[in-house]
């Protein structure tokens, strides 16, 4: 008897033929056929192009002379100079780039710092211990996510200035150490309600204090939530120009953000090429953060619960 054939006497020829149909390989096979993604494949690179290309451009005119930036139409510079990027690093006033690069980073450094421990204390609090008002509290700290900053930040500059903060970076980064980011906050409540009751029962049964438990077991799960919490830190304090701009009026003080503003004038020649210098430079560490920590992102907003 040849194999998948099921005699007709058996199952009758009504039944018999659509069966033997059925299960015959050769007939019911399929070949799948590849749909092209040549068009959207396409359609994506365009459309990245077309999102980088003001940035390209910005790294082309880096290399250009000034009078060739804005009065040559060509995307790639005709005489290749290094110039802008020795005049931007020179800086203004005596004060080198290499400063302002110095005093982001202490600020970042900082800001990162503050956020991690004072937020995830907090966050903990909320997610993982009860008292009094825990709600309402809670809901209090959801209402500061909806507060836009320019509402709070006259109370704050006034308090600041009373305290005679102002023209230093205390103004920057105390406020991190006191939990005053909502956003992230929420972020580590949500992952650390995802972590199961059932080992923080075993660590309590171990004589695990509150205190312990937050830093050998709730902080190790949730390093996914922390490395978000500072690659944002990172990203927003780094870009920040208002702040830095209103607490900062000493040049020695200036950040990244604010000594790009210097290179140009209203009222005078703005030296673009070293903006521009400078600006290319500004984005280097960006873009290392991103790249190197850009499955945390997603790790850390997305995921729910312990894996094992």
């Amino acid at each position: 008897m040849e194999p998948n054939k099921i005699p007709e006497e058996e199952v009758g020829p009504s039944v018999a033929k659509p069966l033997l149909k059925t299960l015959d390989p050769v007939k019911n096979h399929k070949p799948r056929v590849k749909k092209p993604r040549y068009l959207t494949h396409a359609l994506i690179i365009a459309i990245g192009l077309i999102m980088l290309y003001p940035l390209l451009w910005m790294v082309m005119s880096s290399f250009k002379e000034n009078t060739e930036i804005f009065q040559s139409g060509s995307f790639f510079p005709k005489n290749f100079t290094l110039e802008n990027y020795i005049q931007g690093w020179t800086g203004v006033s005596g004060v080198t780039f290499g400063r302002f690069f110095l005093n982001s980073g202490i600020i970042v450094t900082l800001c990162i710092i503050g956020n991690v421990f004072a937020c995830s204390m907090a966050a903990y609090a909320f997610a993982r211990l009860d008292f009094a008002f825990k709600k309402v509290l809670f809901m209090i700290m959801l209402i500061t996510l909806m507060l836009p900053f320019h509402v709070t930040v006259i109370p704050q500059y006034i308090m600041f200035n009373y305290l005679d903060w102002i023209n230093t970076f205390i103004p920057l980064t105390l406020p991190k150490f006191l939990a005053t980011e909502g956003f992230f906050i929420f972020l580590m409540v949500q992952f650390m309600r995802s972590i199961p009751r059932e080992l923080e029962e075993a660590a309590q049964i171990d004589g695990c204090g509150k205190i312990r438990m937050y830093w050998q077991l709730i902080m190790p799960l949730s390093v996914p939530a922390l490395i978000t919490t500072m690659i944002f830190t990172f990203i927003w304090t780094w870009n920040d120009f208002f702040s830095q701009l209103l607490y900062l009026s000493n040049i020695k003080l200036y950040t990244v953000a604010v000594g790009l503003r210097m290179f140009v004038d209203s009222m005078g020649e703005s030296s673009w090429g070293a903006l521009f210098a400078m600006s290319a430079l500004s984005l280097i560490p960006l873009f290392v953060v991103f790249i190197f920590f850009q499955r945390y992102i997603i790790e850390g907003i997305t995921a729910g619960g312990v894996k094992g």
